[in-house]
């Protein structure tokens, strides 16, 4: 982290790993150099193992996990509304997304989502903090009903040392594929269901993967509370009509 090869993103998830490795690594080895009373020549040689096999490492294929996280929330606020939020999500500050651990480990806030019909379809141009951006193209297009956004990266979509790359999105360890809000009208209100699906690729998917699980699901979550929140200020339920909605 200190010569910039890994980021803070990068450090936070892995830390719990790399301690617990380490301590159970250096209680076996202390206990055989005690046993066998290696030399100190031979702990250098079983020090530089690490320098010498990672180059190896990185030459070997990774394995692929691609998982589907759905989340859902109920919105007490009618499907045209939230769908207007959808749509445009505009003037996004910090404090309404922050909840997100994504964003509370160093991944930059986004700022804004602009929908506009071109010769493609319907595209949401995203926008986020250190100058991020990119593009949702809806493949799937149901007003107030359905939308599946397909994220489409650019070369300039990520400026240099924003990402680290092991956590870029789009790039050879990480990748967001498909996003679809479902909304169907529950009483009054809305139950909005969020599904990511998502590819990673590392040599410890083991441990990343149930961890990404957790960050998808809980960004998932962020999400549709802000969304909720948006849509439930400027469309107000009779008294008791969301519990009932509910219910």
């Amino acid at each position: 982290m200190a010569i910039l090869i890994e980021g803070l993103i990068c450090v936070v998830l892995i830390l719990p790993l790399f301690g617990a490795i380490g301590a159970v690594g250096g209680l076996i080895m202390g206990a055989v150099c005690r046993a066998y009373g290696l030399p100190r020549r031979a702990l250098y040689g079983i020090a530089a193992l690490p320098l010498l096999l990672g180059g190896v490492e990185q030459e070997l294929p990774v394995p692929v996990r691609e998982r589907t996280i759905e989340h859902a929330r109920f919105v007490a606020a009618p499907p045209a509304r939230v769908w207007s939020e959808i749509e445009n999500p505009l003037d996004i500050v910090a404090g309404e997304v922050e909840s997100a651990w994504v964003y509370r480990i160093g991944v930059p806030v986004p700022k804004a989502g602009r929908s506009e019909r071109s010769g493609e379809g319907i595209v949401r141009h995203i926008t986020m903090g250190s100058g991020i951006h990119f593009d949702e193209v809806a493949v799937d297009w149901q007003p107030g009903r359905h939308v599946r956004w397909s994220n489409r990266f650019t070369t300039d979509s990520f400026p240099p040392d924003t990402m680290d790359e092991h956590v870029k999105i789009g790039g050879r360890y990480l990748s967001i594929g498909d996003t679809d809000y479902t909304l169907t009208p529950v009483g009054a209100g809305t139950e909005l269901r969020m599904t990511v699906r998502y590819r990673l690729s590392t040599s410890f998917n083991w441990y990343a993967g149930p961890v990404l699980d957790l960050l998808v699901g809980n960004f998932e979550d962020a999400i549709l509370a802000f969304y909720a929140r948006r849509a439930e200020a400027g469309a107000a339920l009779p008294a008791g009509s969301a519990a009932a909605s509910a219910r």
